[in-house]
């Protein structure tokens, strides 16, 4: 099954398969999708990305840090080697850290940061194995107090011995919007790249410290009515920011287990975030 299973993560890898016909196949040589779920991070962790740099290979594990309710679990990803790296925070949609956003904490690492996904149901036990049942627990989140323990995280990596101290943030659906909220709370965060995230009340928006570059689908009608707001905000406010639109794309575009998974915008906007905080979380 190794021997098997090794082919297949190639495949994908390579783009020969994408992540959902790579997940069915992997469950049918696993026996089942929570063997699956168990695997991926072993081969997701060896992942090898190649280019200029040549391989790259990573340490993944799950670590905690202090916040405002206490322990934070997160899952924590970066490449192997001693070099000082910039730090992101990859927060997830409403179902907790799951996953799909392992794996984009994994994607990010490999581009050449530390990279930090924070388990925003840490006071409630921690993201369940059922993923209805995780949303259904965002109900019992204290706001504030959860703002207050992603912004402990910008002060985990910029800390972190690996770290260059320069600090990114980003994160989908709800992570998207609870970005906003790190960017509007966190004057000592250097780049936000929230996805279809709820905008931030205008009135909060001067507050903002860090560059933005924000991703829209075209298809988001309740999103997308904040957008001429927080954009003027943004302006008078003399913030440095990049805002962009995905035509024919609906909410959760970037998604790969979703059924509105759309890869060209994924592509396009994954892309422009990775130059964005290369750029902005440079030396």
């Amino acid at each position: 099954m190794t021997k098997k299973v090794n082919e297949l993560y190639d495949e994908y890898r390579s783009g020969q398969v994408n992540r959902r016909e790579f997940m069915k196949k992997l469950a049918l040589l696993t026996g089942g999708t929570a063997a699956a779920v168990i695997i991926l991070p072993e081969y997701s962790g060896a992942a090898a990305s190649t280019g200029k740099s040549g391989t790259v290979n990573l340490i993944n594990e799950f670590i905690t840090y202090p916040a405002a309710t206490g322990e934070m679990k997160a899952y924590l990803s970066m490449p192997e080697g001693k070099k000082k790296l910039p730090g992101v925070i990859v927060i997830h949609e409403n179902r907790g850290l799951v996953p799909h956003i392992q794996d984009v904490n994994r994607r990010m690492a490999m581009e050449g940061f530390i990279s930090l996904a924070p388990d925003a149901l840490s006071p409630l036990g921690g993201t369940p194995e059922d993923q209805d049942k995780g949303r259904e627990m965002f109900a019992q989140l204290n706001r504030e107090d959860t703002v207050k323990n992603f912004v402990a995280a910008v002060k985990y990596l910029k800390t972190h011995p690996r770290s260059t101290g320069k600090v990114g943030c980003t994160g989908f659906c709800w992570g998207g919007a609870m970005t906003n909220q790190v960017a509007v709370n966190a004057p000592d965060l250097d780049a936000a790249a929230p996805y279809y995230g709820s905008t931030p009340a205008p009135e909060d928006v001067p507050k903002i410290k860090a560059k933005v570059m924000a991703h829209y689908a075209g298809d988001d009608e309740r999103i997308n009515a904040g957008i001429p707001a927080f954009e003027e905000a943004l302006k008078k406010a003399g913030i440095e920011y990049q805002i962009f639109i995905y035509e024919g794309t609906q909410h959760a575009f970037n998604n790969d287990t979703s059924t509105r998974y759309n890869k060209e915008a994924a592509d396009l906007a994954w892309g422009r975030t990775v130059g964005f905080f290369k750029e902005k979380l440079g030396d």
